[in-house]
């Protein structure tokens, strides 16, 4: 398959605008609210993306995705892989489609997400992180039938992505810096492109938990790097064990570089989201508000971009009250 991959080119606004109005039906149009931190702090905005219907951006991706396959690749089932995000939008469209759909998903991925990801009529296939980052080069997995929607590796996912981008500067037209985190890449790739076809002067950093950093070695180095010392975390949607060579291709050239948080920074922004917006954050929903919060991420305005909010009750109790304001 790897082969038979075209080259990589900027996303067009010419397909951002169609993204946005074939996506329109299916998506919500996600609200821009200020963080409220007082005199001390910067001024930050959030994009609530954990308010779609499936709790996370992916939906926005997917649905352009699935819909752009023609008919014929379309009837023969869609699949994809997935800790749980990728895998609900897929399954989403697939189902406003009337096509089957298969996720291979992460052993360890969440049960809500899991959970999901079945109510929503996907039939699973769990294997190990490994199996799954390599099946995301290869484009293939053993016995899984269907027409594979690669969760960010893909031009019509990343426009489905970058909509968001243009409702971010249409809301928002003072805005200076975006952050959103970057798991394989897609989305702040997305937002980038779609931010710089309107503000070509907004600055749009990444954001990656201290385990797995591939973006920040990778600006770092100049070229699509592996992260050493990779450790799974309660960031399942971001954080991977490298940059793609094709996601790099296409990152470098509309961001400016990624922001690497401590976990208990991560943990602190995510009790700070309950607390002040009475938002539920992910790990990696909250990678974006971290960033915006390190005193890293440049000039004011800033928007941090919450990616998710498909995470266990208990688990987030856990998480936001082993640290302190």
């Amino acid at each position: 398959m790897k082969g038979q991959l075209g080259g990589v080119a900027p996303i067009s606004i010419e397909a951002i605008e169609a993204a946005r109005k074939r996506i329109a039906g299916t998506i919500l149009r996600t609200p821009l609210v200020k963080l409220e931190l007082g005199r001390s702090g910067p001024e930050v905005y959030l994009k609530l993306e954990n308010l779609q219907p499936i709790n996370s951006f992916k939906l926005r991706g997917a649905a352009n995705a699935v819909a752009m396959l023609p008919p014929e690749r379309r009837s023969l089932g869609v699949w994809t892989i997935s800790a749980g995000n990728a895998g609900q939008g897929v399954a989403y469209a697939a189902r406003q489609a009337g096509v089957p759909c298969t996720v291979v998903t992460i052993e360890t991925a969440p049960e809500t997400k899991v959970n999901r990801m079945r109510a929503l009529g996907a039939n699973l296939v769990k294997a190990s992180f490994d199996a799954c980052w390599e099946a995301m080069e290869r484009r293939t997995f053993p016995g899984v039938p269907g027409t594979f929607v690669h969760p960010f590796d893909d031009d019509d996912f990343i426009a489905g992505n970058a909509s968001m981008g243009l409702e971010i500067v249409e809301d928002l037209p003072a805005v200076r810096t975006v952050v959103a985190a970057i798991g394989g890449g897609g989305l702040v790739t997305g937002i980038a492109s779609g931010v710089r076809a309107r503000k070509p002067d907004v600055r749009v950093l990444g954001a990656e938990p201290e385990t797995a950093a591939p973006g920040a070695v990778s600006f770092a180095n100049g070229r699509a790097s592996e992260f050493e010392g990779w450790k799974p975390t309660f960031v399942d949607g971001a954080g991977g064990k490298s940059v793609f060579p094709r996601m790099w291709e296409r990152m470098h050239r509309v961001v400016d570089g990624s922001i690497v948080v401590s976990l208990d920074e991560l943990k602190r922004s995510m009790r700070l989201l309950a607390e002040r917006a009475r938002v539920i954050a992910e790990g990696a929903g909250a990678l974006g508000v971290a960033a915006a919060l390190s005193g890293k991420a440049g000039p004011e305005p800033i928007v941090a971009v919450v990616s998710g909010g498909n995470i266990e009750l208990e688990t987030f109790f856990e998480l936001i009250g082993s640290v302190r304001m």
